[in-house]
């Protein structure tokens, strides 16, 4: 999972990069990058880390231009090496970068053909970088002369038919402006807005809309499914939808997981659906438990707060705070290896004892998926001298892959895959376990936007909604993804003691590294 932004402006746009970054770090703690485009020509600054460590005052000073875009990033395709931080960057045509959030399925198909038929050469494992020089040929074959808006959507047009998988796009065109799309099946989000000022309108777009809320842009829509925007540096903006077929079939985990919740993704609320998600989860507690002893709900921090709110006050049950959290550890979901997750769960999270001991204990979490957080989590409500320990997931079970830009490549390191709730129970070490069934998620999410008919909800059915994947993929994405896998890569990447610097990373000829 990435952020990622676009602004085209009346004035300079680093600072405005830089803070929609820092709002969307959530997406993305591995690496982060701003490129920006005025009269000293492109300036690029990218590296691993996060936004406040990337970027210093050095580097935003040289950081000119009014028109810009960012990201960051954590690995699914590729590695986490320096080397792959983005946006990406081809001299021709025109000299173009491209940033992106989600995950090709026919990554491999496209590096081939790249390669051999459009004779194009690839630096990294990124399948951003695959994408870039599919649009990058696509834009040559059809830009004789000076490029226009239907140059740029007849171009988009022949990625989508090219590219399949979950993809939300901002790229920059050098000396032209800010291209966005998003995959035919709106997979991934992505948000236009635009604001006033002295000299004239500004647009932007990011992968939520509380990038735009901090910077007081007014939230225009969001991109469609398979739609372009192009926005020219002189502050004109064009679309066109893609003619081709297109679904709406948004990512269901972005609400349970990875948004934040004062975000509005398709027209959805991410706060009012994980409201909903604690209504449903304790009518699901009220069918399968009628008689449940439970004496308390706590919530895993953060984003399990709002349902397991919700869920005490329909089971008329109290609600209190039993961990507090070290918020200068990230977010154990999206870290690189199996042995990381589990070492900082004790280093993020500390009990409360007065708030476990002796009670029959109810903790509500987003999700479960590969239950190394759960399971240690656990032992810390028993260890706080809790009597019981009861487990609720305002999710299904996640049982399968998600293929789409989400780590959760390798089904034999999800825990329910497999495997019954008791079962999960047992692993984790639960006394009771429940989950939140998949209708009543769909209910919770869909609640307010009768125009989204259905959701990806792959994780958790294993129903794919490009149509593409099969179980021969999956598997060669296990093997190429799998904690295992990556620690390898890794491990190699420190023996060969070969790691670029930022600037030997970044693009060369008119392009500037700081």
């Amino acid at each position: 999972m990435c952020g990622v932004v676009g602004i085209v402006a009346g004035g300079p746009v680093n600072q405005a990069i830089y803070d929609a970054l820092t709002v969307l770090q959530h997406r993305g703690q591995d690496a982060a990058g701003i490129v920006t485009w005025g009269e000293d020509g492109l300036r690029v600054r990218k590296s691993n880390g996060l936004v406040r460590d990337v970027f210093h005052t050095r580097h935003m000073l040289r950081l000119t231009g009014n028109v810009g875009m960012g990201h960051v990033r954590y690995p699914t395709a590729g590695g986490s090496e320096s080397s792959e931080a983005q946006p990406f960057y081809v001299n021709s045509p025109y000299g173009i970068c491209l940033a992106h959030n989600g995950n090709l399925t026919n990554h491999a198909e496209l590096k081939e053909h790249l390669t051999v038929t459009d004779r194009r050469h690839l630096n990294t494992g990124s399948d951003s970088e695959v994408l870039l020089n599919v649009f990058a040929h696509e834009l040559q074959q059809r830009a004789d002369g000076k490029l226009t808006p239907q140059n740029v959507f007849d171009a988009v047009e022949a990625v989508h038919r090219r590219c399949r998988g979950g993809y939300a796009v901002v790229a920059m065109i050098i000396g032209f402006g800010i291209v966005a799309f998003r995959d035919p099946n709106g997979i991934r989000p992505l948000v236009l807005g635009k604001r006033r000022s002295l000299a004239g309108d500004e647009f932007m777009v990011a992968s939520e809309s509380v990038a735009l809320d901090v910077l007081q842009f007014e939230v225009l829509r969001d991109v469609l499914p398979g739609e372009t925007i192009y926005i020219e540096n002189s502050g004109v903006m064009h679309s066109r939808e893609f003619s081709g077929p297109t679904r709406y079939a948004p990512c269901i985990f972005e609400f349970v997981y990875f948004a934040r919740p004062d975000s509005i993704i398709d027209k959805l609320s991410v706060y009012k659906a994980r409201l909903r998600m604690g209504e449903e989860l304790a009518g699901q507690i009220i069918r399968e438990w009628p008689d449940h002893d439970i004496d308390v709900i706590i919530p895993i921090p953060d984003t399990s707060r709002t349902a397991a709110d919700q869920a005490a006050r329909h089971l008329g049950v109290k609600y209190r705070e039993g961990f507090i959290k070290n918020r200068y550890i990230g977010r154990t979901f999206i870290m690189p290896g199996q042995a990381e997750r589990s070492q900082s769960v004790r280093r993020k999270l500390n009990a409360i004892d007065l708030e476990f001991r002796g009670k029959n204990v109810l903790l509500v979490d987003d999700s479960i998926v590969r239950g190394t957080t759960s399971r240690q989590i656990i032992r810390l409500a028993r260890e706080a001298g809790a009597r019981k320990v009861y487990f609720a997931s305002a999710a299904p079970p996640v049982r399968y892959p998600n293929v789409y830009g989400i780590d959760m490549p390798a089904a034999g390191e999800l825990i329910a895959n497999g495997r019954s709730v008791e079962q999960v129970r047992d692993l984790i070490g639960a006394d009771r376990l429940i989950y939140q069934n998949l209708h009543g998620l769909i209910r919770s999410v869909r609640h307010d936007n009768s125009n989204i008919t259905e959701f990806d909800t792959s994780c958790f059915s294993g129903e794919y909604v490009t149509g593409d994947v099969t179980p021969e993929y999956l598997r060669q994405l296990e093997e190429q993804r799998n904690d295992r896998a990556k620690m390898k890569r890794e491990a190699k990447l420190r023996e060969s003691d070969v790691q670029l610097s930022p600037d030997d990373s970044e693009p060369t000829g008119k392009a500037v590294a700081i």
